[in-house]
């Protein structure tokens, strides 16, 4: 292997520089507004009643790490998110590939999912515990319907856009339509997939939260509406700091994934 220019050299050093900045600079971003939260809440400037601090929050977490009842609220969200979300991407693929089959279909339904993606989901919720009951069932299905019908309409759109000259080329060769799908659409729409799979990551955890605000007796939902209601400011702080956690370690997981993809097709 040749070794690199000096103008590669310097090129790879400014692009080092610029990541380390990058990282150091979001570091500082987070750590001055914890002090900042921190310092106003101690001398007064905010009420730390309502807003807490970053102390007391850790405080609370630690006294429900010990009592372990933490683990359970985290557990029964983490559960949720990740059976509706998988339950999402199984079906929407299967709607897809049925849509992509049949354009006749695809037209019919084409209205209706617009519709049923435009509605507001949280209008919903109400109506699956009279149907459903207040438990999990309802609790998942919330997740589900804030991210379905958008997912279908972007993987059959990205489905309908492969480059019609390799479909054209299987079917020169007497390749049948499912074969189309499984050598050509599928593989080039990976990508696609990959990217809705992010986006419904965390449409699934916004369901979810939604559905445990109405109908759960715990989950970090739960926690959230019950703090609000009894004044526990520190209680729905933590909360909502270990949602973003969560979101962030499932969203890492779905670039990992990513990552996996790229080097194996």
């Amino acid at each position: 292997m040749s070794e690199l220019s000096n103008g590669q050299k310097q090129y790879l050093t400014a692009y080092r520089r610029g990541l380390r900045i990058i990282r150091f600079s979001r570091i500082l971003i987070f750590l001055s507004f914890l002090f900042i939260w921190e310092f106003t809440a101690n001398v007064g400037i905010i009420d730390s009643f309502i807003f807490s601090s970053p102390s007391n929050i850790a405080l609370c977490f630690w006294e429900m790490v010990l009592d372990q009842s933490i683990f359970l609220h985290i557990g029964v969200t983490l559960y949720e998110t990740i059976l509706s979300f998988l339950l999402v991407i199984a079906i929407s693929i299967l709607a897809a590939v049925l849509l992509w089959f049949s354009r006749k279909l695809s037209k019919i339904l084409d209205p209706y999912l617009v519709v049923l993606n435009s509605l507001p989901k949280s209008a919903l919720a109400p109506l699956l515990i009279v149907w459903l009951g207040a438990n999990r069932t309802t609790i998942i299905v919330a997740g589900m319907s804030v991210a379905i019908f958008g997912s279908i309409l972007n993987l059959y759109t990205s489905f309908t856009t492969v480059d019609p000259g390799k479909i054209k080329l299987i079917y020169t060769f007497q390749g049948t339509r499912l074969q189309a799908l499984t050598k050509v659409v599928l593989p080039s729409s990976i990508p696609a997939i990959i990217s809705n799979m992010k986006v419904n990551i965390g449409l699934c955890l916004v369901g979810v939260i939604i559905g445990e605000f109405l109908a759960a007796r715990n989950g970090l939902g739960y926690l959230i509406i019950y703090s609000s209601q009894v004044f526990k400011m520190d209680w729905l702080l933590m909360s909502i700091v270990l949602l973003c956690f969560m979101a962030m370690a499932l969203y890492a997981v779905i670039n990992l994934l990513e990552k996996w993809c790229a080097r194996h097709f």
